[in-house]
């Protein structure tokens, strides 16, 4: 039986991968204030799923969700991030209503809306324990649902038994933040970087029937090698049936992270792992685009 699987990046509009994910061609695309639209029909040509990190700082009109989901095709997913005025202003109680208002408005995206998830800050410990069992009961049963926290409390015990317990009864995901690449590193790839991804230990427990892994690859291949083959036999031996993987690329340096993320489906495939093709793997390699999109 095959596996689930989706694999894809944090953005889709980075000018840098034109040449490499993106064709040449590409350089006379326009961003506008609404999105690349075009650099999203590209990219969605190539992978099956996006992070989607446009929605943590604003939230889309109605007409840029409909455009979303016409300009990708059937079996893309969008994971969007819930917006940060609603997990990062303290207690997540009082963001109830707005949130679950948020959910209605991108389910415009139809088929293409995939799992949503809630990234907590630092700051949500433990403490709030109770603030967070409201927030997602109340999502229990709406959408698809993970969390990802960051607190160093809930790696710990008894808050990370308490935390697995909750989900797993609400069957909400917990996010999986791997940063081994860029820590366990001899040098520190994030020093020009504005927003530092969290030192945090990897937990690879699978708490509902989806899963979303964020792995912050280093910019030397050769560094994320290792993970990578651990991830490939992780999936193939302990990822539990039917459940839903989404495998997210993050590099401090942009433009690594699409050959990273291609690398990773040629590892799966070498190990045996029964994943999807790759449709990035079905198109034409650059010199052929350049005719497609003269």
């Amino acid at each position: 039986m095959g596996v689930d699987f989706r694999l894809g990046c944090a953005i889709w509009a980075y000018k840098g991968w034109v040449g490499d994910l993106f064709p040449l061609k590409s350089r006379s695309l326009r961003v506008t204030r609404k999105g690349a639209t075009d650099f999203l029909n590209l990219y969605s040509r190539r992978f099956t799923t996006v992070e989607g990190n446009t929605t943590f700082y604003s939230i889309p009109d109605a007409e840029t969700v409909a455009r979303w989901a016409q300009e990708t095709p059937p079996g893309f997913e969008f994971c969007l991030k819930l917006p940060k005025i609603f997990t990062h202003n303290g207690r997540l109680e009082p963001a109830i209503a707005d949130s679950l208002k948020f959910l209605e408005h991108m389910r415009g995206l139809g088929d293409r809306l995939g799992p949503l998830f809630a990234q907590l800050p630092p700051s949500y410990s433990p403490a709030l324990l109770d603030d967070l069992t409201k927030f997602l009961q109340s999502w229990s049963g709406q959408a698809a649902l993970a969390v990802e926290v960051r607190h160093l409390d809930w790696f710990k015990e008894p808050h990370q038994s308490r935390l697995n317990a909750l989900l797993k009864d609400l069957k909400i995901g917990r996010v999986l933040l791997d940063t081994r690449p860029i820590y366990n590193a001899p040098d520190d790839p994030q020093i020009e970087s504005e927003r530092k991804k969290p030192n945090v230990p990897l937990q690879p427990i699978v708490t509902a029937p989806i899963c979303l892994i964020r792995f912050i690859s280093h910019p030397d291949p050769a560094i994320n090698q290792l993970y990578l083959e651990e991830w490939a036999d992780w999936i193939d031996r302990c990822l539990p049936p039917k459940t839903r993987l989404y495998f997210f690329v993050h590099c401090p340096v942009e433009e690594r992270s699409p050959q990273t993320a291609r690398h990773f489906q040629q590892i799966l495939e070498a190990q045996g792992v029964p994943v999807p093709p790759l449709p990035w793997n079905q198109i034409p390699q650059p010199s052929q685009q350049l005719d497609l999109f003269s």
